[in-house]
């Protein structure tokens, strides 16, 4: 990027100075690199995701793509939002929420925030969403999202999809057990 300039004095090598060639250098800001780099993956979401069907019961992502968007954490959840937010198809949906689960699990915070966003996937027919929705709900332990996982839970057991080689209640009604052991707990140890 530039060379050093050096003179003899008293026999001696001294270093004066270096010329540096600016119009080598790049004054990009890298949050903007970051940034653009953040929606290009988000535009990936869902794009290569295998929904369960015939003998396979479960989802199939991009994996690679998944934990580089968790590998931001915490920078990562704006972006998440914003897809949420906007997301139809159930492919984009359920591997939007599988990175907001495996957010949960390294450790992000502030996953609790997204609860707003989530919520409108709440009365969502979709046993695959519901699955996520559970998981992520057994985790995060919002209070506002229990009473929609028994709502979840009634209507799948008066009409169960018949379509699907799993059962979404297994996931669901372990979800409202770990709401209810976890109130009952900090009721039994407070003294």
């Amino acid at each position: 990027m530039g060379r050093h300039i050096f003179s003899l004095k008293g026999g001696k090598l001294m270093y004066i100075s270096k010329i540096i060639k600016y119009d080598l250098i790049s004054f990009k800001s890298s949050v903007s690199v970051d940034r653009d780099s953040m929606d290009d993956k988000i535009k990936q979401i869902g794009k290569k995701t295998i929904l369960p069907s015939g003998k396979i019961n479960y989802s199939q992502f991009n994996e690679k793509l998944v934990k580089e968007i968790a590998s931001k954490k915490e920078a990562s959840l704006p972006y998440i939002d914003k897809f949420l937010k906007e997301a139809r198809g159930e492919k984009e949906i359920v591997e939007g929420l599988y990175i907001v689960d495996c957010l949960i699990e390294n450790g992000t915070k502030g996953v609790d925030k997204l609860y707003p966003t989530l919520s409108r996937f709440n009365k969502s027919e979709s046993p695959n969403i519901q699955v996520f929705l559970a998981g992520i709900y057994r985790k995060t332990q919002v209070p506002d999202a229990f009473g929609p996982l028994c709502s979840m839970l009634i209507k799948n057991s008066i009409k169960p999809d018949k379509n699907v080689n799993f059962d979404p209640n297994e996931e669901i009604g372990g979800a409202i057990l770990e709401y209810i052991r976890n109130k009952n707990a900090a009721n039994a140890y407070n003294h």
